[in-house]
């Protein structure tokens, strides 16, 4: 015995109350249930709004970037966009970029 012993009792290992081998399996079930429900369905959910977002793009539209620009679409392709962000001054930026579609009327140059 030790000079600690006497202030805190000493913890010893205690035999397994019967647990046996699946005595964890139930909690990391749960733990990926919730983290399915919590962060990988969102996440999923998101990114298809997106790509159905990149899908739609037509001239005309009001978007804005990933960056905060804000402008109005030329023209597009399969991968690119021109926006017209002020009078005469036109981007071209990658599709993937493009944040949201901004209501028609909400941006005037």
């Amino acid at each position: 015995m030790n000079f600690i012993d006497l202030f805190i009792k000493p913890a010893y290992a205690a035999e397994d109350a019967g647990a046996g081998a699946l005595g964890g399996l139930p909690f990391l079930l749960i733990m990926f249930v919730l983290m399915y429900f919590l962060l990988i369905r969102p996440q999923q959910k998101r990114a298809k709004e997106h790509k159905a977002l990149l899908v739609e793009l037509k001239k005309g539209d009001e978007i804005v970037t990933n960056g905060g620009v804000v402008g109005k679409i030329i023209s597009v392709d399969d991968s690119f966009a021109v926006l017209e962000i002020s009078s005469g001054v036109n981007v071209k930026v990658q599709k993937q970029g493009i944040n949201q579609r901004m209501p028609k009327g909400s941006y005037k140059i």
